[in-house]
């Protein structure tokens, strides 16, 4: 309704679907995709089609506001994913890992989708997530679907409880978990032992998303705020578990 009322200028884009701006995901890897925009291709380190879609929307403006096409498509193509976003981490042992801030059902969605575009049948996708204490609680049994859905291996753990029991907010996370994926998951309390088990059971090739925090450096417990990066601590585990 907004767009056929209003009077602005409109433009349209898409990356499936014919618009005024159109782009394309020619091939996509951890490393980042390769991308065609409106018949001109190049390369970036994101990954992911929400960030190619991201990118269109940049781009398709930029050109609007009378930007010059090429030096726009050089700038785009050197962009630096942003800390917990989509950040990967690569262990000796050849395990992907993928930190992503992605808290809520459309987030967390649009990264493991991102991944299953990606990895081969015989690469698993290993799952970490949680959801945080004093907030929205209709997404937990969301959030549990989607992730043992669309995952190998679901491990449900704590992100931020804040004053809530972390045991309620997993029961309610497992609330919405179809009977066919109830041996698709586990579920750890403790967000360090949560992530060992994800790197123990991890096989080379295999891909373990740690979604949640991304960025963040603590974990909110009780009110208290305890420090807690979930880079430090894969890195950390993986030195000591030789993988």
């Amino acid at each position: 309704v907004m767009l056929q009322n209003t009077k602005a200028k409109k433009k349209t884009f898409a990356l499936k679907t014919m618009a005024d701006f159109h782009g394309k995901v020619l091939e996509a890897d951890f490393n980042g995709m390769l991308l065609n925009f409106n018949n001109k291709e190049f390369w970036t380190t994101l990954t992911g089609k929400f960030n190619a879609s991201n990118l269109l929307l940049a781009y398709g403006i930029a050109l609007e506001l009378g930007m010059n096409e090429d030096e726009v498509l050089q700038a785009i193509s050197v962009l630096k994913r942003v800390n917990g976003r989509f950040e990967t981490i690569k262990s000796d042992g050849g395990i992907f890992f993928v930190v992503d801030y992605s808290h809520t059902p459309d987030a967390l969605e649009n990264v493991l989708d991102s991944i299953n575009e990606i990895r081969t049948k015989n690469e698993r996708l290993i799952c970490v997530f949680g959801c945080g204490g004093d907030r929205d609680k209709t997404k937990r049994p969301e959030m549990g679907n989607i992730a043992t859905k669309k995952s190998t291996l679901a491990i449900i753990t704590s992100d931020n409880p804040r004053t809530e029991d972390p045991a309620q907010i997993i029961k309610e996370i497992e609330a919405g978990i179809q009977p066919q994926n109830f041996s698709k998951y586990t579920s750890i309390p403790d967000r360090r032992e949560a992530i060992k088990m994800a790197i123990k059971f991890a096989e080379p090739k295999d891909i373990v998303v740690v979604a949640g925090k991304g960025h963040e450096t603590y974990q909110e417990i009780g009110g208290v705020k305890h420090h807690f990066d979930d880079k430090e601590t894969i890195r950390e585990l993986l030195q000591l578990m030789g993988k």
